[in-house]
């Protein structure tokens, strides 16, 4: 594929899928099982295992023809998924919890991480050097922004705010996407955000922005969250699951070869792959140094989810933060999760 230009790049990753060409004898195989619409929450070196398995052609040679969308948030994902516009779909974990309680049940086939890599605080330098914003504390009386509410930020801003007492005292504000949340703490419409280890970098690179938060801080992690915690995962529908079980099995199976890829690879050879493609609009010593935070630190070397991360999830999504304990009990890990597909790719 030829290198995309930063406005093609934009043009191909916000407004749709991302057509790929494929050998001929690639397209035949991809016949087998049909074409599928996969969707992604957003664009960021955190999705690097799913950018491989596109951009190396894992799905077609498991059979199955995959039509990438950046989806540009969980919510709007849980919305195509529930239309069935998406197959299924890459997003915090939490929305495919949503997306059950909400009457489509769906589970969670693959995990990404075991860590929230966008659980960040980014906040601005000028105000953080002021010492207005020196602590997390001191987001009282400011804006913090996330993609929407309810996605997976806004749940991950709600616990930690929530957790230092500040969480009534700060406006949550929903501003669609990454780069719009960097170009409102950039320019002080907002004092604060949700970030990746991209969008950390960048600022630091460009000046405007320190982190507040940082998931690589293993005291600071384990103060607020106390353990590994599934972030990123791939979730379907569960009639699609039942009913096309080839067909996920497949994606899955795709998905594992692009995770055996990234856990075995530089952070270079990586980039090499995905870079252009998938995440020019990044500096690429950017993306090299994410890339080698998520594979040193939180991807999910085995992509299985545990019972006990679930559980966790579950404990900072209930409380009243974003359900009630009662309704997240009806979606237990037994229902919730599927690891099957992911057990027999790996033959575990």
């Amino acid at each position: 594929m030829s290198r995309l230009d930063r406005r093609s790049f934009l043009g191909v990753t916000l407004g749709g899928t991302l057509a790929l060409t494929l050998p001929v004898s690639a397209r035949a195989q991809s016949r087998r099982l049909g074409k599928i619409e996969y969707g992604v929450a957003s664009v960021d070196a955190i999705y690097a295992t799913a950018y491989v398995a596109l951009r190396k052609n894992f799905f077609e040679a498991e059979g199955l023809e995959v039509a990438y969308l950046n989806s540009q948030s969980g919510p709007r994902s849980k919305q195509m998924l529930a239309a069935q516009q998406l197959f299924v779909t890459t997003t915090g974990a939490n929305d495919s919890i949503a997306l059950t309680l909400s009457g489509k049940p769906s589970v969670i086939v693959f995990g990404l991480d075991i860590r929230v890599g966008f659980a960040n605080i980014l906040v601005n330098k000028e105000l953080h050097d002021s010492g207005k914003v020196k602590r997390l504390e001191d987001l009282a009386g400011q804006t913090l922004a996330v993609t929407q509410p309810q996605a997976a930020t806004w749940l991950m801003a709600v616990y930690i705010l929530d957790k230092v007492g500040v969480k009534d005292k700060v406006t949550i504000r929903g501003l669609g996407d990454f780069v719009t949340m960097m170009g409102a703490v950039k320019t002080k419409q907002a004092a604060a955000t949700m970030a990746t280890v991209s969008m950390i970098d960048k600022a630091r690179e460009e000046g405007w922005g320190v982190p507040l938060f940082d998931v690589t801080d293993q005291a600071a992690w384990a103060r607020i969250f106390g353990g590994d915690l599934p972030g990123v995962c791939c979730y379907v529908l569960e009639e699609t699951a039942k009913k096309r079980a080839d067909a996920v099995q497949a994606f899955v199976n795709g998905m594992v070869k692009g995770a055996d890829f990234v856990n075995t690879q530089s952070a270079e050879a990586i980039a090499d792959v995905i870079y252009a493609d998938y995440l020019s609009g990044f500096p690429r010593d950017a993306v090299v140094k994410a890339i080698g935070i998520y594979k040193n630190n939180w991807w999910n070397r085995t992509n299985v989810v545990s019972r006990e991360s679930y559980d966790r999830l579950l404990g900072i999504m209930g409380g009243g933060r974003q359900y009630s304990d009662d309704e997240l009990r009806r979606v237990p890990y037994e229902t919730g999760v599927d690891m099957g597909f992911v057990r027999k790719a790996r033959k575990l």
